[in-house]
């Protein structure tokens, strides 16, 4: 999934094509493209389409760029943008979440004064520091591991 954000950055170029001297006209296509976006299953591809139909000729050179580069985003990224689909799952849809996980389960574990990590050992504490992030998950290893047993344990003696 693409961030939702990042990919409506590129919508403000269509707006700038469709009404190239109105910025009214600019910022109601800008948020009527944002909430097609955001809500209605396909519509990646359907933007896509609409933006391909513009006529390049009309526009001034930097409008112009300004659509291509978001033609082509679409282009390469429309099978990334299911925003409806995610929504109706109740997933994020912008890079927040994992941008604030990095920073709290990784980097605040990982990068502490003096801290040098070799990949196994990073691997092994950054997994089980995520266990702690999810309610359930930390009691169902523990679970795991006493009916099961530790094999990875075992294996680093």
């Amino acid at each position: 999934m693409l961030d939702f954000y990042h990919a409506t950055q590129y919508l403000s170029q269509v707006a700038k094509a469709m009404h190239p001297r109105s910025v009214e006209y600019q910022q109601a296509s800008m948020d009527t493209y944002c909430h097609i976006l955001k809500h209605e299953v396909g519509a990646a591809t359907r933007l896509l389409a609409e933006m391909s139909a513009i006529e390049l000729q009309r526009l001034s050179d930097s409008v112009r760029f300004g659509l291509l580069d978001a033609i082509t985003y679409f282009r390469n990224h429309h099978h990334q943008m299911h925003y409806a689909e995610a929504i109706a799952w109740n997933l994020p849809i912008g890079s927040g979440v994992t941008e604030s996980a990095c920073k709290a389960i990784v980097k605040a574990r990982l990068c502490g004064a003096g801290m040098k990590w070799k990949e196994r050992g990073a691997g092994i504490v950054l997994s089980l520091r995520t266990l702690t992030y999810t309610q359930g998950r930390w009691q169902q290893f523990w679970s795991k591991i006493n009916r099961y047993g530790f094999t990875l344990a075992e294996s680093l003696h």
